[in-house]
């Protein structure tokens, strides 16, 4: 068993997307090796309907999935292709852009007014650009659900882990999408596939990734579940964790345990030209799907 290592802890960031939406971005925008397939992550949490409730209007995608799960309020959604809908509490949205597609999502607070979910992309290879649009949507309840001898919970929303499989498929990103609980104390290993790049994002609680083991002669400053634990180990609330190759990842509770999700793909290793929500291989495809979406020919005849 080799433990994946940490390469990169950090804090996600305050932004503002769609029509003035607040949110927490973890990546994107940024260098497409580092997490490839992936190219965005955001954390839309909020308690305040001022500063979600104007959503994201009508926007295109070509060339990326987009991966919405939502844990508190609702997300109604409608695209150009005709097709409607709304996500609740739990549960997940994956629709394949591909050659083009309008859409606008619209979210809402439940009852005391809290909002909260998140969305990733996934690029698509080259030979998928340009392939129909479509939409996996998954209700909470056909979601697998595992709890483990130590309290720990896993939701399987995509992939396999421990015997169980998620229920969305087809994915030329092969992903594996976790979400994950662990009690306070308990210090868990847990496999990934070597081909994968993988991160985890902490919403909940905090944990100390990989060995959890102090260095000799190092001031300990917390002991958790037996195990001590540095501080500066420890990745909190909103917290991104990008891990280096292995074929496992070793988690280390805090005191009040940890809510994180654990993400990983097969990377694509192609050129990317990306110009916000359109992600191509060249810069004569961007100019291209640019000029499609200017003269009206992004959403082709037979598509959806």
């Amino acid at each position: 068993m080799s433990i994946r290592p940490v390469l990169e802890t950090r804090a996600a960031t305050p932004t503002m997307e769609g029509a003035g939406v607040h949110l927490h971005r973890a990546f994107g925008f940024q260098d497409p090796t580092e997490l490839d397939p992936f190219l965005l992550f955001d954390d839309f949490r909020n308690e305040h309907p001022a500063h979600y409730q104007a959503g994201f209007p009508w926007h295109p995608h070509r060339g990326i999935e987009t991966i919405t799960y939502v844990l508190s309020g609702t997300v109604d959604h409608s695209d150009s292709l005709g097709n409607t809908g709304t996500l609740g509490a739990g549960d997940v949205q994956w629709m394949t852009a591909g050659s083009g597609i309008l859409h606008q999502e619209m979210p809402h607070g439940n009852a005391t007014g809290q909002m909260h979910g998140f969305q990733l992309w996934g690029n698509l290879p080259s030979s998928l650009k340009m392939t129909d649009p479509n939409y996996q949507d998954v209700p909470s309840a056909e979601i697998p659900e595992i709890i483990d001898d130590d309290g720990t919970h896993v939701r399987v929303i995509v992939g396999s882990f421990w015997g169980r499989t998620g229920p969305v498929d087809g994915i030329a990103a092969d992903p594996q999408y976790l979400d994950i609980s662990i009690p306070a104390g308990v210090k868990k290993t847990l496999p990934i596939d070597t081909y994968r790049r993988a991160f985890a994002y902490v919403f909940e609680g905090e944990a100390a990734f990989a060995d959890a083991s102090a260095p000799t002669g190092v001031l300990l400053e917390k002991e958790v579940g037996g195990v001590e634990v540095l501080m500066r180990d420890m990745a909190g609330d909103r917290t991104l964790v990008r891990f280096g190759t292995g074929d496992s990842v070793t988690v280390q509770a805090g005191p009040e345990g940890v809510r994180f999700l654990l993400i990983s793909g097969a990377p694509i290793q192609e050129p990317v030209a990306w110009h916000g929500p359109i992600v191509m291989n060249t810069q004569e495809e961007l100019r291209q799907a640019m000029k499609d979406l200017r003269t009206g020919q992004f959403i082709k005849t037979g598509h959806g």
